[in-house]
């Protein structure tokens, strides 16, 4: 009252009111904003620590690993051939600590969505965001750089000072603020995975490129000159190689010309600055990279917008279907009644004598009756008896005291579904309707099943009841870049037997388009759920459609109508009501549904929570049989006028009625005639009738291996085909990366006189292939796991072996990775100026082709052994460390220890860069000099020999390694899509 009689007093044009306007952009002050986010991040530091501790044991074992190959005992401090190797533990120290900070990446676009929602909403500026995350990483950040410097320092041998240890340590912890800043600053202004993969990609390419160790400072052409200043490694590089080169040990002895130490000489001879002070220079810019990337981040959180989100695409309709359909839907809402005129009443194969709906359906939406098809089938029914389903008992529930080893989730259900006849299984959250469903069909993959299934009279067997039966899943899964038509021509070509001709088949893929209301979408790309194409009802339809191609005589649907509005949900419904009326045994779990919908049922397997059924049997006209049942129990409450029977019926019958009546409802219906007759039938059914046959079909699927393959390759080539996204993407990334070696490393080719020329070309070829490599390793990823979702259920039902899938996916890169090497090799070819000979640039692109396809085929073979490609992404990223380490760039073969030498023949990028190294420069006799060496200068064939330890007429079997890693990447791809299944249910 208090408030009102103020907001009454006449406004003041000089003053706002304190009750009516806010003078301050937030409610609260900003350090309670920041306490509050403090506290906030905290938590979810806590709640992460398991991604801290592991990327810290990850951290650990690549230490182990640097250590043993760096070790003590092998390392050296003799001429400047030693140095180079010193030099390569310290970039190696560097690059590792460099992308520990990946994780921020995923972590930060993870995060984005909510903040800006609370940015937006005035929750808190971006700062207080930043500030937080920023300080609460350095405490993790130092025990990871003491852990990674304790671990190596002494280990490897650099030069023994505490000081000198100390700022080693400084350097390696700044250089994980400035590359978490950079990551940071990637996430926050790419905004989404796709793009900040590519995005981060590059600039990662850029920064390495020209960080003055691949390509010494002195090399850059004047055109990337500015990118030497700009890249944050080019001084972490000088501060790391300064603070170890100028050491007592390597300061006091003469290099091979005597004229310069020894630290002095291996400095120039990576172009590095000799002036101490330079570590503390590079030390002091390395933190103002990390100051300026965290400051960056903010304003990018501060003045970006959220990445724009796709909306649904609804495919056109034809005007005429348009304006039929909604002149349908006006007549229909004349008594606010939308779904009343479509499900009202029963389709004439009802047994209970119900009046024939089908016919009204067609008439009121202008279409011709839907009973014939062109291909026939048997109508089959299934009758179940006694059926027990357990899992093991969680660990949760025995921490609890449940002494059980198994959980029931069935309970001695026992019923019978008939052709023609739409049955219900209904029950409350927890009851078991989709668990006796998945028994029933066959898709269970784990737990303990009991009792006795026969289909016609006859015993199931999983393997041929696949074939006539049809599984619609609740989630609608589809390939996204196929077309209606394509997916139903897909699902026939595959399911209908062999000896259905093509012409039959497509026929009848067009009856089964007409039969549910496709045919004004037999063009429309299917899409993603909620972001393209179809419409959530249009998917459900297509999932009935794709079943139905099969020809089945039992469809199982789980949860139908799930998600829709009620238009939509009558819209479904109409095609399942036309499908039980071609004479086919359909079955659907249904959840709290409509009036309207509920009476469109012919019978109810109404369950309880524990698994026991409570109800079965017909529902009658308005659902009076199953009123009728439950009314006649003593102490039920009777139904009110207009009131849903389906919310009654389970309001009647949930656990509190139990308890406050005092009964078992499964008991009382256990009691009951109905269950008497039910038992009856299914004895019935459970006897073959005279002169049947069992199922019985000569092979497990109805195609061919081979006609599988064809298949398989057809949907895949246009899926890719369809994912620009995914192609050019990848292709545009190569041909920037192309352009971006062949201008920083222009015509390097041509400039042979020196070791460190040559290093400098290693470096190149070891640099663009890793890069491009593993941006096609992890663009891959999520196109294998959304196709393999999908896999899965068609796997289920039966449409093929995992061979010719896995196969057809493998076969369907190699023209996309054929195009993408054919224009990164002319171009790094042209630009670096390698020889031009037939040979050289065959071998080049030999080389080349197979190192992107053995990392594409890496990439599909880490989500086939993953449940997901985030899990998959994390899996791929453990050996970039070890191909780095390993590549023969960081540590010439011949220096490493011989307890490390056997991974150096498996690592992939190793036999990469032996290809391209020999297949250039393997029959080159020229000289080249050698700082340090003593005698003459060598051949540069007898050089890469020595040095490399490449033999130049080791080139066959390269290439054979090169061939073989590619196909064993293809092989374990399709040996773990076939043996491992992370979809259980």
């Amino acid at each position: 009252m208090r408030l009102e009689n103020e907001l009454s007093v006449p406004f003041d044009k000089t003053q706002g009111h304190k009750a009516a306007l806010s003078f301050s952009k937030y409610s609260v002050p900003r350090m309670e904003l920041l306490k509050a986010c403090w506290d906030r991040e905290w938590i979810l530091v806590k709640r992460n620590a398991y991604v801290y501790v592991a990327k810290t044991v990850q951290l650990i074992i690549m230490a182990i690993i640097m250590s043993t190959v760096f070790i003590k005992s092998k390392m050296h401090t003799r001429n400047e051939g030693d140095g180079a190797v010193y030099i390569g533990a310290l970039l190696f120290t560097m690059i590792i600590n460099m992308f520990n900070g990946f994780a921020e990446l995923s972590l930060v676009i993870k995060r984005l969505p909510v903040f800006y929602k609370q940015r937006d909403l005035q929750f808190h500026p971006a700062w207080t965001f930043t500030l937080p995350t920023f300080l609460l990483q350095l405490p993790m950040s130092i025990i990871e750089s003491v852990v990674w410097v304790s671990i190596t320092y002494y280990s490897v041998g650099f030069a023994p000072d505490a000081s000198r240890f100390f700022k080693q340590l400084l350097l390696v912890f700044f250089i994980q603020q400035m590359a978490s800043g950079l990551f940071r600053l990637i996430a926050g202004v790419c905004r989404t995975m796709i793009i900040a993969n590519t995005g981060g990609a590059l600039t990662l390419l850029l920064v390495f490129l020209l960080g003055g160790f691949i390509l010494p400072k002195g090399a850059i052409p004047d055109w990337w000159g500015w990118g030497y200043w700009v890249s944050p490694l080019s001084y972490g590089f000088n501060a790391i190689a300064v603070n170890e080169m100028s050491a007592p040990r390597w300061m006091n002895k003469n290099s091979s010309d005597a004229s310069t130490s020894l630290g002095t000489a291996v400095l120039k001879n990576f172009d590095v600055y000799t002036d101490k002070n330079w570590y503390w220079i590079g030390t002091a810019a390395i933190l103002g990279f990390a100051v300026l990337f965290n400051v960056l981040f903010t304003f990018a959180l501060a003045y970006f917008s959220p990445a724009g989100k796709s909306q649904a695409i609804i495919s056109e309709e034809t005007t005429k279907e348009r304006t039929r359909s909604t002149q349908s839907l006006s007549h229909s809402n004349g008594n606010n009644t939308s779904e009343m005129a479509i499900l009202r009443t029963r389709s004439p194969s009802n047994p209970n004598g119900l009046s024939g709906n089908a016919d009204s359906i067609e008439a009121a939406n202008g279409v011709a009756p839907k009973r014939g098809m062109v291909l026939p089938f048997s109508p089959l029914a299934m009758s179940f008896d006694s059926m027990n389903y357990f899992v093991d008992m969680p660990p949760e529930m025995k921490e609890q005291g449940v002494p059980e080893d198994r959980l029931q989730l069935l309970r001695e259900v026992t019923g019978a579904f008939r052709p023609g006849v739409l049955t219900a299984l209904m029950g409350v959250s927890g009851a078991g309707k989709t668990t006796l469903m998945d028994v029933l069909a066959g898709r269970k993959t784990g737990g303990y099943i009991e009792g006795e299934i026969k289909i016609s009279g006859f015993p199931k067997k999983q393997e041929t009841f696949a074939r006539i039966s049809g599984y619609c899943e609740q989630n609608d899964i589809h390939s996204p870049q196929v077309t209606v038509k394509e997916s139903l021509i897909y699902s026939a070509f595959l399911r209908l037997p062999k000896e259905v001709s093509k012409q039959e088949k497509m026929i009848f893929v067009d009856e089964v388009m007409e039969l549910v209301e496709l045919n004004n979408l037999k063009d429309a790309v299917v899409g993603l759920p909620g972001i393209t194409g179809l419409s959530t009802e249009q998917r459900k339809r297509l999932t009935i459609a794709v079943e139905l191609v099969a020809n089945p005589s039992i469809i199982f649907m789980d949860e139908p109508t799930s998600g829709l509005d009620a238009r939509a949900a009558a819209i479904v419904m109409r095609t399942v009501r036309n499908t039980v009326d071609t004479g086919r045994t359909v079955v659907c779990t249904i959840h709290q549904p409509s009036i309207d919908i509920f009476e469109a049922f012919d019978e109810l397997l109404l369950m309880k929570r524990g698994g026991q059924a409570i109800y079965s049997g017909p529902l009658g006209r308005n659902s009076h049989k199953i009123i009728e049942y439950f009314e006649a129990i003593p102490g039920v409450p009777k139904i009110k006028e207009k009131y849903n029977p389906a919310t009654w019926m389970l309001e009647v019958s949930s656990v509190a009625a139990e308890v406050r009546l005092g009964m078992d409802f499964a008991e009382q219906y256990r009691s009951s005639s109905l269950h008497q007759r039910n038992k009856a039938l299914v004895k019935e059914l459970s006897t073959p009738p005279p002169g049947a046959t069992n199922l019985y079909f000569a092979t497990q699927y109805s195609e061919s291996a081979w006609g599988q393959f064809k298949s398989c390759l057809w949907k895949q080539w246009w899926t890719y085909w369809r994912s620009p996204d995914y192609n050019l993407v990848r292709y545009f990334f190569t041909l920037v990366c192309a352009l971006m070696v062949g201008s920083i490393f222009w015509k390097v080719g041509t400039k042979r006189d020196s070791s460190s020329d040559l290093n400098m070309i290693i470096g190149a070829m070891y640099a663009s292939v890793l890069f491009v490599g593993i941006n096609n390793c992890s663009t891959v990823q999520p196109v294998v796991a959304v196709e393999r979702t999908v896999f899965y259920r068609e796997k289920a039902a039966g449409m093929y072996s995992a061979l010719p899938y896995a196969i057809a996916q493998v076969v369907c890169e190699i023209p996309y990775v054929f195009v993408q090497t054919t224009y990164y090799t002319l171009i790094v070819y042209a630009m670096v100026s390698f020889e031009w000979t037939a040979a050289k640039f065959f071998w080049f692109f030999f080389v080349n082709f197979f190192s992107f396809l053995y990392f594409t085929y890496y990439g599909m073979m880490t989500v086939s052994v993953t449940p997901n490609h985030q899990v998959a992404a994390i899996f791929a990223a453990t050996f970039y460390s070890l191909f780095n380490l390993f590549s023969g760039f960081f540590i010439p073969r011949p220096k490493i220890p011989k307890w490390w030498v056997w991974y150096y023949w498996i690592c992939p990028v190793a036999w990469t860069v032996y290809g391209l190294i020999v297949s250039q420069y393997g029959d080159v006799m020229d000289t080249i000099n050698v700082p340090g060496r003593a005698g003459a200068d060598p051949t540069i064939k007898v050089y890469i020999q020595e040095n490399f330890g490449y033999d130049p007429d080791f080139m066959g079997q390269v290439a054979a390694v090169l061939v073989g890693f590619t196909v064993f990447f293809a092989f374990l791809f399709a040996f773990c899509i076939r043996t491992l299944n992370f979809q259980t249910r």
